[in-house]
């Protein structure tokens, strides 16, 4: 690679134009916070909620990088291509099968009676995903009913709110 080439890969992130909601900012953030959570022994839902966070975020933020459009839905593909290409490879590295058991009636080995083996990190990285899918809209909702007042940094402070909210709980329950 060229001299030129590599110095203006270097530059690429600070010519970007300012973004409210799933930048850098908020990509880089989430994956620290899966680093932190990790580094300290955190439950493997909790690192699934901020892993699930961080591969919508890239996707989200690279379907806006393609201006034009290739497929329908092209933004979902996008978004749905860098959920599963984050989350599967670290499946096998992060082991967390939970045993979840339902008795409620019936033979053992019924639909409603047997024991059931969840991946808490693959249910995290879901619910990591779908929260930082639903905070665009959600901020929208919170800057109409301010009347259009926008606090600064609103979209990553209402981000990571909500992560860690459910992080919380997630210790928590499980």
């Amino acid at each position: 690679m060229g001299k030129k080439k590599l110095l203006s890969f270097a530059l690429f992130p600070l010519l970007l134009k300012t973004a409210y909601a799933h930048c850098p900012l908020c990509t880089i953030g989430a994956a620290a916070a899966a680093g932190t959570a990790s580094y300290f022994g955190l439950n493997k839902a909790i690192i699934g909620i901020f892993i699930g966070a961080f591969a919508v975020s890239i996707g989200w933020y690279s379907s806006k990088l393609i201006k034009r459009k290739f497929i329908p839905l092209q933004k979902s593909a996008i978004i749905l291509f860098s959920f599963f290409a984050t989350v599967i490879p670290l499946m096998p590295m992060v082991e967390s099968q939970y045993p979840l058991g339902i008795f409620l009636f019936g033979e053992y080995g019924t639909l409603l009676n047997r024991t059931y083996l969840i991946n808490l990190f693959l249910l995290g990285s879901i619910f990591g995903g779908i929260i930082t899918s639903l905070t665009p809209w959600l901020s929208e909702k919170i800057t109409h009913l301010r009347h259009g007042k926008f606090v600064p940094f609103q979209g990553i402070l209402l981000t990571f709110l909500l992560l860690i909210i459910s992080s919380l709980i997630a210790e928590v329950i499980i």
